[in-house]
């Protein structure tokens, strides 16, 4: 493993010193005074490890780990950081720093933080190599005509399950360590970010498996005659309470003139259920604070169809970039607080239907979900 690191710090004293101890410790060190000269140094060496001061002139500490992300977010950055700076601290953490160290810098200290970065390393790369022989496999069953269609779609599934996982883990590891920090300095405050993190992280892990749960479930539909404004009445009536609390005009305009059709309530309840949370979650998401925050529900018989669904809200809309991947495997509109699998089941059980979905979305303006379902093998009047 490459044992080469870069030690970015303004006093050449310490400089020399931590020279001196990480060359004892089997590394190849390259020093910078500035952050300046540390960015030159990262483009020619291209060092596995950086261990930088938060403060110093030209550039700070926290400037040069955002500048290092954005050209190699691999890069295990180290905060080295005075008793006075712990918040500086605690925000490098949020732009993924490995760790930092307080000065004095004691051998113990540097050696934890140093081996959590190597170990770090070791673990992306098995993961790379692991992904690398997944494709691989998947690429030689590929030439099985049934077999490869199946090889393909789990190994998406498990990268993208891998990613989701992944996130979560980094949010725990973040947590957990900023809790640590906490206990060690006895910092209230520190305790309750870390927990705080933590608890998120939780969350997530259980919003992940409820929705992989549903994801198997709507496997196998039960189609039964039914009224097709019936699942979107039971949303509409499910929501409105919380709608209310957020200060959203959550409307329902349902139409008489459908008939009964051949489908699954349970599974057409939950399509209904993602869209409008999701569409909410849009409503909140927008800034404007003079526009009256609306999501509307609405039930019609287009002609050729049995009935169709429609959400619309004015919330925050999606960039073409968004719209391009909306129903990718495991990807969240939401960042961090989503798990991409709602629209993928929403999807799968329209398909089921042999139905059509269709958004329509304008960044700032909002967006509006379609479904349409056949008239195929209806009954009476509802």
């Amino acid at each position: 493993m490459d044992k080469t690191v870069l030690f970015v710090d303004d006093e050449k004293d310490i400089c020399d010193v931590l020279s001196i101890s990480l060359s004892d410790l089997g590394y190849k060190v390259y020093t910078a005074e500035n952050g300046q000269e540390a960015l030159r140094i990262i483009q020619e060496v291209n060092p596995p490890i950086v261990l930088t001061d938060i403060r110093m002139p030209v550039m700070d500490g926290i400037e040069l780990l955002r500048r290092i992300k954005l050209q190699n977010p691999e890069t295990e950055v180290i905060m080295v950081t005075g008793h006075g700076d712990m918040d500086l601290a605690i925000k490098s953490l949020k732009h993924e720093a490995t760790d930092f160290i307080v000065k004095p810098i004691k051998d113990e200290a540097l050696e934890v933080a140093l081996k959590r970065a190597l170990e770090r390393i070791s673990l992306r790369r098995q993961l790379r190599e692991y992904t690398e022989n997944l494709e691989e496999l998947v690429q030689e069953k590929s030439a099985k005509l049934v077999q490869a269609e199946r090889l393909a779609a789990v190994g998406e599934t498990i990268a993208g399950l891998s990613h989701a996982i992944k996130n979560i883990a980094g949010g725990l590891e973040g947590g957990t360590f900023v809790l640590e920090k906490g206990i060690e300095l006895g910092n209230k405050d520190y305790i309750s970010q870390g927990w705080e993190a933590v608890r998120f992280s939780f969350e997530k892990i259980k919003d992940l498996s409820v929705d992989l749960l549903n994801y198997a479930k709507f496997t196998d539909l039960n189609f039964i005659f039914s009224d097709p404004n019936e699942p979107a009445r039971e949303v509409a009536e499910l929501m409105k309470t919380r709608a209310e609390k957020l200060g959203i005009n959550l409307k329902m305009d349902l139409s008489s003139d459908l008939k009964t059709i051949r489908l699954d309530p349970d599974a057409i309840h939950h399509c209904l259920l993602n869209l409008v949370t999701n569409s909410i979650d849009a409503v909140l998401g927008e800034d404007s604070s003079d526009t009256r925050k609306e999501v509307l529900l609405e039930t019609t018989k287009p002609e050729g169809w049995g009935v169709e669904y429609k959400v619309t809200d004015n919330g925050c809309g999606m960039p073409d970039e968004v719209r391009e991947k909306l129903f990718t495997s495991f990807f969240s509109t939401k960042g961090a607080t989503g798990t991409g699998i709602g629209l993928m089941i929403t999807k799968k059980v329209v398909d089921a239907h042999e139905g059509v979905i269709q958004f329509e979305a304008e960044e700032g303006v909002g967006s509006a979900f379609t479904i349409r379902l056949p008239e195929r093998d209806h009954g009476s009047n509802s």
